[in-house]
């Protein structure tokens, strides 16, 4: 249970960062929140729960194909807001819509290639 606990309140610590650094500095922020510590700490906490290396190794890959759906949402948010002045609830709910069709279409392409996330 502490370890969970742990697991709970360092990951929260890292998002509140990254919220406030965004406040005063958005292009840090922008840059700390760029950077796959997400993955990264999940790795270590696998790894810290004895996870096995196969295992770790299948999220490292799963992560990398994921990610790419996933970065139209970050030009497609900014656009929608700028170009059309659709609110951001409105823009980031379309950017959560095109990012599942994409995941899917991933999904379908990556296994016609034998590979299946």
């Amino acid at each position: 249970m502490i370890w969970y606990l742990i697991k709970v309140v360092l990951s929260a610590i890292l998002i509140v960062l990254i919220s406030e650094i965004s406040k005063k500095l958005p292009l840090l922020g922008s840059l700390i929140a760029s950077l796959p510590l997400i993955s990264v700490i999940g790795m270590i906490w696998m790894y810290g729960e004895k996870a096995d290396s196969e295992k770790i190794a299948s999220h490292s890959e799963g992560t990398f194909w994921y990610v790419l759906p996933s970065l139209p949402l970050f030009l497609v948010l900014p656009w929608l807001m700028r170009k059309w002045g659709i609110s951001f609830p409105l823009a980031l709910g379309i950017g959560v819509v095109l990012t599942g069709v994409l995941y899917l279409l991933m999904t379908r392409i990556l296994a016609k290639f034998g590979m299946n996330l």
